[in-house]
C-alpha cells in the first residue's frame, strides 16, 4: 500500500485537485439526504412550512400569543416582529438562526393558544377560558404550567409539529394559498437537489479524467523505469529474473498497479471522506441510533480482515504462476518447429495445461474467497436497514423522530457502509497490486553487477588502436562452484585475426562475452590499448566493438533499419551497402522487390538462417568498429560463401582487431593466432601449422574435420 502511495508523488498537482474535487463530491452527496428528509417532513407533512416562525400574523393572534409568553419570550418576539400599518405583525429577519430563536420563543405559546381556542369550543371549559382575562401574570404562568403538565411529556419534535400546525392555521385564516406555499417549497428544494446533483456529476467526471491521466502517467513512468533498469542489467541479472518474469513484471504487474491507482484516487480516498462526513451528519440527526453504525462497521471490518488474510498468500503465489504460464507459452511458441519435428505436441500441450490449470485453481480460490464478500456485505446492509426501520418506527411512534429524519439517517448509514464497501471492493485488488508493486520494486532496486567505474578513462581512447589483452583472466558465473575460464592470457592485435576453437562447453562464448562486459572477470583483467576495460564506460567500450552473436538476432523493421542499428548518424547509406557487399548479403537483398526497404519480421523469421547470419555480420561491419567479435557467426554459411566473406572481411577490417570463435577449422585456417580451449583453459596457442604439430587437442579436432591430405599438407607447411 505504501509503495502504491509512493507512486502518486510524481503527480502531486493532480492528486491535490482530485482530493479537492472528492471533498466537493462528498459534500454534495451528503447534502442530498437532508433535502430528501426536508421534502418528506417539511414539504409533505408540514405543508412547506419549515419553522414555527410565521412570516406574518394578525394582531389578535399576536396578542393571544403574548398573553401566554414569559417575559423572555416576549422580549424575543418583540425583537423579531414589528407591526405594519395594516395591523399585521411581520417578521424582520429570514435567517436560520433568527427562525430557530423565534421558534423556541413561540412554540409553547402557540400550543397554549391552540389549546385555548379548542377549550372555548367546549361548553364545560368555555367559562374557564373566559375568565383568563381577569388573571394577573403570575396566575397565567401557573395556568401555563398546569396546562403543559396536563398534556404530558411532549417531545421537541411533537412540540414543533403542533406549533407548525398553528402557523398553517394562521396562514389559512389570513387567506394565503397553502397549496402554492407547499408547491413553492417542493420546487425550491428539488431545484437545490438538482443543482447539487449536477455539481456532483461534474466533479465525478473531472475526478475520473484526472485519475485516469495520473494512473496512465504512473504506468508510463514505471514502464520507462523498469525498461531502463532492465537495459542496464548484465546477463547475470537477466538470468536471475528470467525473461518471462521480466515481461510479466513490465506488463501485467504494472497494469495491476495502474488499475489500482485509478481506484486509489477514485474510491479509496473518497471512501473515508464520505464515511467521515456521513458520521458527522448522522451525529446531527439526534436519532439515538448511532450504535447501529458502530455494529455495522465492526462487522464489515471483521469480514474484510478475515477474507484478505485468507486470500493474500494466494495472491503472491498467483503472480509466480502467471510467470510460469508466460515462460511455458514463450518456450512453446519459440520452439514450435522443433516441437512439431519431434511430434511433441501432446507433451507440450500437457505441460501448458498443467501450468494453466495451476493458475486457474489459484484464481478460482481467490475469486471464491472474495466473491463470498459481496453476499455477506449485502446481508449486513439489509440487516442494518431492518434495524433502522425497527428502532426508527419505535421513535416515530413515541413522537421522538420524524419519518424524514429516519429516512435521512438510513441514507447516511448506507453511505457510511458503502464507503466501507468501496474499500472492501478495492481490497480485493490491493493485495495483488501490492504483490505486483513488490515485484516491480524488486527489479528497480536490483543494482546491475556491471556498472561504470567512478573514474573512467574514455579520453585516452580518442584514437583507439584496438589491442585486446587478457591478463591471467579467470571467470565463474554467479552462484557457480567452479571457474568456467581459468588463467586465460593472450593478446589480439590490430590487423591480425585471433581465432578461438574448442569442444562444446569449453568457454569460447563466455570468453567473447567478457570483452564487451556482458560479465565482469572474476580475477585478472582485460585491457583495450592497455586500459582496463572496467575503467572505460560501457557505452564507449561497446561503441568500439562490433559483435556478431552466436544466434543472429534481427529486429522488426526493414533490412536498412537493421543494418543501421548503430545509428543513422554513424552508418550512412554507402557504408550500409558496402557492409552488405562484404557480408555477401547484397545478392539476396537486390533480388527483393523493395531492396534495402524490404520488411524484416520480428526475430527475422521471414529470412533464412544463412541470410539472417549474413545480415547480422553486415550490421557489425557497417558500424566500422575497432574490434570485431564473431561468436561462431559463420556456421550457417556454406564453404564458398564463408571463404568469399572472409576474404572481403580481411580487406575491410585490415586495420582492426578480429576475434573469431569457430567450430570449423576451415573458418580459422589462416588466422594469425589460434587459441585452443579445453575445460576453460588454453590447451594450445599458435598458427594452424604450429598447432597441428604440437597440440593434441587441436589435432583431434582437425582429424574429425580435415582429410589425410589436408592434414599432411598442413603439417608439412
Amino acid at each position: 500500500m505504501l509503495k502504491l502511495l509512493g507512486y502518486l508523488k510524481q503527480c502531486k498537482k493532480s492528486v491535490i485537485a482530485i482530493v479537492v474535487l472528492l471533498i466537493v463530491q462528498a459534500w454534495c452527496d451528503l447534502a442530498l439526504p437532508q433535502y430528501t428528509s426536508d421534502i418528506v417532513d417539511v414539504g409533505i407533512q408540514q405543508g412547506g412550512i419549515a419553522w414555527a416562525a410565521p412570516e406574518e400574523m394578525r394582531s389578535e393572534t399576536w396578542e393571544a400569543l403574548r398573553f401566554w409568553m414569559t417575559d423572555e419570550e416576549a422580549g424575543t418576539a418583540a425583537r423579531w416582529y414589528e407591526p405594519a400599518q395594516d395591523g399585521v405583525f411581520r417578521r424582520t429577519a429570514d435567517g436560520k438562526k433568527a427562525q430557530e430563536e423565534i421558534q423556541g420563543a413561540l412554540r409553547i405559546p402557540m400550543v397554549l393558544v391552540s389549546w385555548q381556542r379548542q377549550a372555548m369550543q367546549q361548553p364545560d371549559l368555555s367559562g374557564l377560558v373566559q375568565g383568563l382575562e381577569s388573571m394577573d401574570k403570575d396566575q397565567v404562568m401557573d395556568l401555563r404550567k398546569a396546562a403543559l403538565e396536563s398534556m404530558g411529556q411532549i417531545s421537541d419534535s411533537m412540540l414543533n409539529q403542533m406549533a407548525i400546525s398553528f402557523v398553517k392555521a394562521e396562514y389559512e385564516a389570513m387567506g394565503r394559498d397553502m397549496g402554492a406555499v407547499q408547491t413553492g417549497y417542493l420546487l425550491r428544494t428539488g431545484a437545490k437537489m438538482l443543482g447539487f446533483t449536477l455539481v456532483m456529476m461534474a466533479a465525478a467526471i473531472f475526478i475520473s479524467l484526472l485519475a485516469s491521466r495520473a494512473a496512465a502517467s504512473i504506468g508510463k513512468d514505471l514502464r520507462q523505469r523498469v525498461f531502463e533498469r532492465v537495459m542496464s542489467f548484465s546477463s547475470g541479472e537477466m538470468y536471475q529474473f528470467s525473461t518471462a518474469s521480466l515481461i510479466t513484471r513490465s506488463t501485467n504487474d504494472i497494469q495491476q498497479v495502474q488499475m489500482v491507482s485509478v481506484m486509489l484516487l477514485r474510491m479509496i480516498i473518497y471512501a473515508p471522506i464520505l464515511g467521515l462526513g456521513g458520521i458527522i451528519k448522522v451525529s446531527g440527526t439526534r436519532t439515538g441510533m448511532g450504535w447501529i453504525i458502530a455494529v455495522a462497521v465492526a462487522a464489515i471490518l471483521v469480514l474484510v480482515l478475515t477474507l484478505v488474510n485468507i486470500a493474500m498468500p494466494k495472491f503472491k503465489i498467483m503472480q509466480k504462476l502467471v510467470d510460469r504460464v508466460n515462460l511455458v507459452s514463450r518456450e512453446i511458441l519459440t520452439g514450435l518447429l522443433v516441437i512439431r519435428a519431434f511430434s511433441r505436441e501432446k507433451f507440450e500441450e500437457k505441460r501448458f495445461d498443467e501450468a494453466n490449470a495451476n493458475l486457474m485453481k489459484t484464481q478460482l480460490f481467490t475469486n471464491r474467497v472474495m466473491n463470498f464478500m459481496m453476499p455477506v456485505m449485502m446481508l449486513i446492509m439489509n440487516g442494518i436497514t431492518v434495524m433502522i426501520v425497527w428502532f426508527g418506527a419505535q421513535g416515530i411512534d413515541a413522537g421522538n423522530l420524524q419519518v424524514g429524519d429516519m429516512m435521512a439517517f438510513m441514507t447516511y448509514t448506507m453511505q457510511i457502509v458503502m464507503s466501507f464497501l468501496m474499500l472492501t471492493m478495492v481490497s480485493v485488488m490491493l493485495p495483488r497490486a501490492g504483490v505486483a508493486a513488490d515485484r516491480i520494486e524488486e527489479v528497480l532496486n536490483t543494482e546491475p553487477s556491471i556498472h561504470d567505474d567512478a573514474q573512467i578513462l574514455d579520453d585516452r581512447l580518442s584514437s583507439c588502436r584496438g589491442v585486446v589483452s587478457f591478463e591471467d583472466v579467470s571467470f565463474h558465473y554467479p552462484g557457480a562452484d567452479g571457474d568456467v575460464l581459468e588463467h586465460i592470457s593472450f593478446t589480439a592485435e590490430p590487423g591480425k585475426t585471433t581465432a578461438i576453437i574448442g569442444s562444446t562447453g569449453c568457454g569460447k562464448s563466455t570468453l567473447i562475452n567478457l570483452i564487451p562486459r556482458f560479465y565482469d572477470v572474476s580475477s585478472g583483467r582485460i585491457t583495450l590499448d592497455g586500459i582496463d576495460i572496467r575503467k572505460i564506460s560501457q557505452h564507449r567500450l561497446r561503441e568500439l566493438i562490433g559483435l556478431v552473436p552466436q544466434k543472429g538476432i534481427l529486429f522488426s523493421g526493414t533490412i536498412a533499419s537493421n543494418l543501421k542499428l548503430a545509428g543513422e548518424d554513424r552508418v550512412c547509406d554507402e557504408a550500409m551497402k558496402e557492409a552488405a557487399r562484404v557480408a555477401q548479403a547484397e545478392e539476396f537483398i537486390s533480388e527483393k522487390t523493395e531492396g534495402y526497404d524490404s520488411p524484416v519480421a520480428q526475430g527475422g523469421t521471414n529470412v533464412s538462417g544463412g541470410q539472417k547470419q549474413r545480415l547480422a555480420i553486415a550490421r557489425a561491419i557497417a558500424k566500422n568498429p575497432r574490434v570485431y567479435l564473431f561468436d561462431d557467426s559463420f556456421s550457417a554459411l556454406d564453404y564458398r560463401t564463408d571463404a568469399r566473406l572472409r576474404r572481403a572481411l580481411n580487406q575491410k577490417a585490415a586495420a582492426a582487431t578480429v576475434i573469431i570463435v569457430a567450430q570449423r577449422i576451415s573458418t580459422i585456417l589462416h588466422a594469425d593466432q589460434i587459441l585452443v580451449l579445453e575445460e576453460g583453459r588454453i590447451a594450445g596457442m599458435g598458427t594452424h601449422e604450429q598447432l597441428l604439430c604440437g597440440c593434441p587437442q587441436y589435432q583431434e579436432i582437425a582429424r574429425s574435420q580435415l582429410s589425410e591430405s589436408e592434414l599432411k599438407g598442413g603439417a608439412a607447411g
